[in-house]
């Protein structure tokens, strides 16, 4: 098991921990592939903080075949991880897909050169504090889930050791869309009111998160997913138990300017629902918004 080699595409919040959670393994030879280069990434766990030596790499055309790759970027950045992708990729390797939204094969499969594309859910919080400095916030349960695949079993033991708890679950599709439930409200409205968690004590933002639930869910359940009745009210009461202080994903790319990963949220879902003849105007409402965002912040960019 020694010197399985790892490739982290993308060290943003959710990267950098990965990153930083392999790296703590000795078993573990891990190559950041990254934009900017970085030598040591400060980890704050808790109220643990510490310094993690990283190797990393800032042009694909260095990059080398690997065992694994965590592919961390946003779902949208895909297309352009692609040079590194290449390079890293041989049919023989598991590419695992730490990405928000749905259809993760579809997306990086065309991109990998045969390797295996193993769909993972993300639910510990990663925060970058600055390029090489991220927190952990673990939420609640499993920190990843996979489906009940093959490489499962191996994918968790890369991070044993780890503060990250690797889940394996048969039912990963309903997973799959209980955490995009999560995501369509969580992202799009901290996005648009720049406010972290903490908004949704709100009763009007709670009046709002139910309706763009209700929608998805319906939609979940055409698509195949085993969601219940009291689904939406469901995931609002545990959503509301999460850290009023913690952000997210597309607020922290709204509030730096980046471009969002609206389509993959949801987008998702009004796609789906197009596809089976369901109405989603709360979930085009937030689509047609944050696309005006994100249009605007990758024209400013």
């Amino acid at each position: 098991m020694a010197g399985r080699k790892i490739a982290v595409v993308g060290l943003g919040g959710i990267g950098g921990v990965a990153a930083a959670c392999l790296s703590l393994s000795p078993d573990n030879d891990v190559t950041v592939c990254a934009r900017s280069r970085i030598d040591t990434l400060t980890f704050d766990n808790h109220e643990e903080s510490i310094s993690i030596p990283l190797k990393t790499l800032t042009d694909p055309s260095f990059a080398e075949p690997v065992d694994w790759v965590i592919l961390s970027t946003k779902a949208q950045d895909v297309a352009s991880a692609a040079p590194w992708l290449e390079n890293v990729c041989t049919p023989q390797t598991t590419v695992a897909v730490l990405q928000n939204g749905i259809a993760h094969e579809e997306r990086v499969a065309p991109h990998v050169k045969g390797a295996t594309v193993l769909p993972a859910i993300v639910y510990y919080n990663g925060e970058r504090l600055a390029p090489d400095h991220v927190r952990l916030r673990r939420i609640r349960g499993h920190d990843l889930l996979v489906p009940a695949a093959p490489e499962a079993t191996a994918f968790a033991s890369l991070f044993e050791g780890s503060p990250i708890d690797v889940g394996i679950s048969a039912e990963f599709v309903t997973h799959q869309w209980r955490k995009l439930l999560v995501n369509v409200i969580a992202n799009p409205i901290t996005a648009l009111t720049r406010q972290r968690l903490a908004v949704f004590q709100r009763p009007d933002i709670q009046d709002l998160s139910l309706g763009i639930l209700r929608e998805a869910v319906a939609v979940g359940r055409a698509e195949g997913a085993q969601l219940n009745d009291n689904e939406a009210e469901t995931i609002l009461e545990t959503f509301l138990a999460y850290p009023a202080e913690a952000g997210t994903s597309m607020y922290f790319d709204c509030l730096a300017g980046r471009p969002l990963e609206i389509e993959a949220l949801n987008g998702a879902v009004v796609a789906a629902g197009r596809r089976h003849g369901i109405a989603t105007p709360l979930n085009e409402a937030m689509l047609a918004l944050l696309t005006a965002v994100s249009d605007a912040n990758a024209a400013a960019g």
